[in-house]
C-alpha cells in the first residue's frame, strides 16, 4: 500500500501579531515593535520607537490628510504610520537615517507657525547613546546638566510654535540612571516645560521591552546594588489651546424691542 504524502516541512515564524486596536487605559503594553507584516521605521536603529504608540496617538487625535510632524525623527517610524493610515508627514533629524527625513534642528523647524495637526517627539533622554557627530546634538547633553533641558525647551517651543490650535503633542521619554550620579527625573522636569506651553490632556505609561532588561546579569546587578531598572517611558500628551471665542462686551448696550 502507498504511503500518503508527506506534509511540507512548516517553518517557524515566531508569535502572530495582534490586530491593530487602540488603547483605551493609561497603562500601554505594545504587544511587538512593529505592526503587520513589515516594519515601520528600523529596528535595528537604537531607541527606535515603537510604532504601536505613533499609531495609537494618530488614531485618536488626526483625521486622514492630517500633518504629522516628527521633529526628532530617528529611523523614521513615525513617516510609515503616517503613510499606513493616510496622513501626511514631515520628519526632521540633524543626521537624517533615510532621504524622506529632512536634515533640519527640532530647535528650528522649516514649517510654518500654526500647520502641523499632531508633533511627535522622541527626544534623547540622556547621553549614553551616540545619535550624531554633530556637536548641536541634544544627545551629546547629560540629563544631570541644566544644558539639557534648557535646549529641550527650546524643542517643545518650537513644537508648540508649528501645531494649529486644537493640535496635539506628544512626548515619548524616560526618566534616567546611572550608578554613579544616580537617578534623573528627565520626565518630570520636561513635562513641568510642557504644561507651561500647553494643556496637558493625560500621562500614559508605556510598559518597556527592551532586551537588556530580561538579561541575568542586569537583573542581579539592579538586586544586588538596590537600584531600579526602567521599565516604563512616559508619553505626555498635550494640546496646544483654541482661541477663545469673542465675548459680548459687558458694556455694550442691549437693544431693548420696542413697544408698539
Amino acid at each position: 500500500m502507498a504511503k500518503p504524502p508527506r506534509e511540507p516541512r512548516r517553518t517557524w515564524q515566531g508569535p502572530k501579531k495582534r490586530p491593530l486596536q487602540p488603547q483605551v487605559t493609561t497603562l500601554w503594553e505594545y504587544p511587538s515593535q512593529h505592526y503587520g507584516d513589515g516594519m515601520q521605521g528600523d529596528q535595528r536603529y537604537v531607541g527606535a520607537t515603537p510604532s504601536y504608540v505613533i499609531w495609537n496617538l494618530i488614531q485618536r487625535y488626526t483625521q486622514p490628510g492630517a500633518l504629522i510632524v516628527d521633529p526628532m525623527c530617528g529611523s523614521g517610524t513615525s513617516i510609515d504610520v503616517a503613510k499606513d493610515t493616510e496622513r501626511r508627514a514631515r520628519g526632521f533629524d540633524l543626521a537624517p537615517y533615510r532621504d524622506d527625513i529632512e536634515r533640519a534642528d527640532a530647535r528650528k523647524l522649516p514649517v510654518r507657525d500654526g500647520e502641523a495637526d499632531l508633533v511627535f517627539i522622541d527626544p534623547p533622554y540622556g547621553d549614553h547613546v551616540d545619535y550624531s557627530n554633530d556637536p548641536a546634538c541634544i544627545g551629546k547633553l547629560s540629563p544631570f546638566d541644566e544644558r539639557y533641558y534648557r535646549e529641550m525647551g527650546k524643542v517643545l517651543r518650537e513644537a508648540s510654535r508649528v501645531l494649529k490650535p486644537g493640535g496635539v503633542l506628544g512626548l515619548y521619554v524616560c526618566d534616567f540612571f546611572n550608578k554613579k550620579e544616580g537617578f534623573a527625573p528627565v520626565g518630570f522636569a520636561l513635562f513641568d516645560v510642557l504644561a507651561q506651553l500647553l494643556t496637558p490632556v493625560d500621562t500614559i505609561a508605556v510598559v518597556r521591552h527592551n532586551r537588556t532588561l530580561e538579561l541575568g546579569n542586569y537583573r542581579k546587578a539592579a538586586d544586588e546594588q538596590n537600584f531600579f531598572l526602567r521599565g516604563f517611558n512616559y508619553l505626555f500628551i498635550a494640546r496646544k489651546p483654541e482661541p477663545q471665542a469673542k465675548r459680548r462686551d459687558a458694556k455694550q448696550p442691549v437693544r431693548r424691542q420696542q413697544r408698539m
